[in-house]
């Protein structure tokens, strides 16, 4: 095979110049608007890789900031990136190896110096893309970013299936619009979402859970909406030992759903079901579009002093937060957007905004209802850090019909608490304590037969 990490292959012919110019005429082509601010040669100090069946990441970290440019080749499908600036190192070429043979998109990579100053990627793909590729600036222990999103050409969505017989949701349709207007340069491809597992018999073994109550009028089962916070390149807060709470919240989440599919009447639907990190928006859209009834964010605390412990829930707050703690806490996880990595030209800020605006206090009122109820039972197992919900501007609550909730589980900065959070059992009592409020919170609500 040639060695398409040269000048004269990948598909380019000699005239490489005038062959560019024609790509970027048909927008496969797409040069990133990043100055190059220092003279010398800019080193790759790490590569990392995020398969996934939604998306795989592909994130090179450099000392400074470089210029790069793309684009895609057929027959076979190709990825090339070109970076300025940069010279072949070992740190680059250890991206050869971290690619995984399960990767669903990503075959093979090769590294060449395609001419001085200029290093070369070929990214051999297993299906077509659409391709996201963007900079990130330093922030918390990352220095610059490159980031390579590997979305599917032709998403194939399961979850559409579930709303091939429901109503029209003219909300939706608003939001549709305006994503497929998004002002950006860059596609916006579909985030798909995995398949809802059926519904699974009670468990012999373990002590009965409370029962669920289908609400007169429904013939589905309740759907509640399981978000487990960070993932991927955003490890969200790390313990003494270090423990990381995007590790921690899942193992939490997995386990709820098990439970939650364990009952009559009821299903879960994880934002993210691995390690890969979702956008904060793209956690509220997903609860959307399988129509969810219920939307729990699951995190860890951490806080400078590590003697600060216990257990909180969060609603959302349109007018400011109940106390500085919850002010402070509403940013740090709103800051996820930026430690995780997210392409800001193809973020249509119009739907946030609707998001926002179209956030009701029947919506609130839900979810103080259900946030009480769910506070109440982690209770009975875990010390409370406030013994009332608390509100605050959380991106990720802004459904703006769907009752959703902020569980901060423990402090994983207390030492006592990380070690309860690392324990199978402490996560399935914490799990039991979720889902029994939330089944009291469906058995005592009309919220589920007024949506329906």
């Amino acid at each position: 095979m040639a060695d398409d990490t040269c000048p004269s292959h990948a598909g380019i012919s000699p005239t490489g110049a005038a062959r560019r110019r024609l790509i970027a005429t048909a927008g496969t082509l797409f040069v990133l608007p990043v100055i190059t601010t220092q003279a010398k040669a800019a080193t790759i100090v790490a590569v990392r890789t995020w398969p996934a069946d939604e998306y795989t990441r592909v994130t090179l970290e450099m000392d400074s900031e470089l210029k790069a440019e793309h684009f895609t080749l057929e027959n076979p499908d190709r990825l090339v990136v070109d970076i300025e600036g940069l010279s072949i190192n070992t740190t680059i070429n250890d991206l050869v190896s971290k690619i995984k043979p399960n990767d669903p998109y990503i075959g093979t990579v090769r590294v060449g110096q395609n001419r001085p100053g200029v290093v070369r990627l070929v990214i051999d793909l297993k299906q077509p893309i659409a391709p996201q590729v963007f900079t990130l600036k330093p922030i918390g222990e990352y220095k610059y970013r490159l980031v390579l999103d590997l979305y599917p050409k032709i998403a194939q969505d399961p979850l559409m299936a579930i709303m091939d017989n429901a109503d029209t949701d003219p909300l939706a349709e608003v939001l549709e619009d305006l994503a497929r207007n998004s002002p950006s340069d860059a596609p916006v491809p579909s985030v798909p979402g995995q398949k809802l597992p059926p519904v699974a018999q009670k468990p012999k073994s373990p002590p009965p859970p409370p029962p669920s109550v289908a609400p007169p009028g429904r013939n589905q089962p309740i759907l509640v909406a399981l978000d487990p916070g960070h993932g991927g390149e955003d490890p969200g807060a790390i313990g003494r030992n270090g423990t990381r709470e995007k590790d921690i919240v899942l193992s939490i989440a997995r386990r709820l759903k098990k439970l939650i599919d364990a009952q009559p009447n009821m299903r879960a639907y994880l934002t993210r079901d691995n390690d890969y990190f979702v956008p904060l928006h793209v956690r509220v859209q997903k609860a959307r579009r399988v129509k969810a009834d219920l939307f729990i964010s699951i995190h860890a605390d951490a806080w400078i002093k590590p003697s600060a412990r216990g257990s909180s829930v969060f609603a959302l707050s349109q007018n400011g937060a109940t106390s500085a703690a919850a002010r402070m806490m509403a940013q740090r996880e709103n800051d996820a957007d930026l430690i995780g990595g997210v392409n800001l030209g193809s973020h249509n800020k119009q739907v946030a905004q609707v998001l926002l605006d179209l956030s009701t206090a029947a919506q609130i009122n839900d979810s103080m209802q259900v946030g009480g109820r769910v506070l109440d039972e982690i209770g009975k197992i875990n010390r409370l850090h406030k013994k009332r919900v608390e509100r605050a501007g959380f991106a990720v609550l802004k459904a703006p019909d769907i009752p959703s909730i902020l569980v901060e589980t423990a402090f994983i900065s207390n030492p006592e608490e990380e070690r309860l959070l690392r324990s199978p059992a402490h996560q399935d009592r914490i799990a039991r304590a979720m889902l029994v409020g939330v089944t009291n919170y469906f058995d005592s609500s009309p919220a589920i037969a007024r949506r329906s």
